[in-house]
């Protein structure tokens, strides 16, 4: 499965056009990482607990997107986006969305 920010894959046709694909997931903080991202605000400094949990929820994002390309025949999504935002007090989903599309 190719999957690209681009309208295209450079050198591929898109040959079928299959419409707009997403995957979410919805994370919320942990209490302990609260407490230490209150205490790294104080010095400054990355809070690498919470970098952490954005990257986990972008892999999860896309793979749930890439399977819902597959389930409606894709072999590529192109355009892909990434969106975040809050849920509830606590937690936030993030969102991978693409077009979804057959390229030879």
């Amino acid at each position: 499965m190719e999957v690209s920010n681009l309208e295209s894959i450079p050198g591929k046709t898109i040959v079928r056009h299959l419409g707009l694909v997403q995957g979410s997931t919805v994370r919320a903080k942990h209490a302990g990482r609260d407490i230490l991202a209150g205490l790294k605000n104080i010095v400054g400094g990355e809070l690498k607990a919470y970098t952490e949990l954005l990257v986990e929820s972008r892999k999860e994002a896309v793979a749930r997107m890439v399977q819902q390309a597959e389930a409606v025949g894709a072999n590529a999504v192109v355009n892909v986006r990434f969106s975040t935002s809050n849920i509830a007090s606590g937690a936030a989903e993030v969102m991978a969305y693409g077009t979804a599309v057959v390229i030879g």
